[in-house]
């Protein structure tokens, strides 16, 4: 996981706040039959949600081979200013 901060975009656009996210690089969660885990971002999870629920029932391989292992996916939240990208794979199988 690794997050991109856009300073430049911050500063011209963005309102001065406080508590922007609770998520810091090297974090991990494990989603149990598809459901949101607890302490993960619910603003990060409404833009991985459909990826893992997918791969929890064993669905992958998303646009034709997008990712080299295909039951995984490399998903980003959906802040523009400072998002993160999460690898996501199955574990456990």
């Amino acid at each position: 996981m690794r997050q991109t901060i856009y300073h430049d975009l911050m500063a011209r656009y963005e309102n001065e706040i406080e508590h922007a996210c609770d998520v810091s690089e090297g974090q991990q969660w494990v989603s149990i039959d598809g459901l949101r885990p607890e302490g993960l971002c619910p603003s990060a999870w409404m833009s991985m949600q459909t990826f893992v629920e997918s791969l929890a029932k064993g669905e992958g391989n998303f646009y034709d081979g997008w990712m080299r292992n295909p039951m995984s996916a490399m998903i980003s939240c959906n802040d523009g200013f400072r998002p993160f990208s999460f690898y996501i794979e199955v574990i456990g199988e």
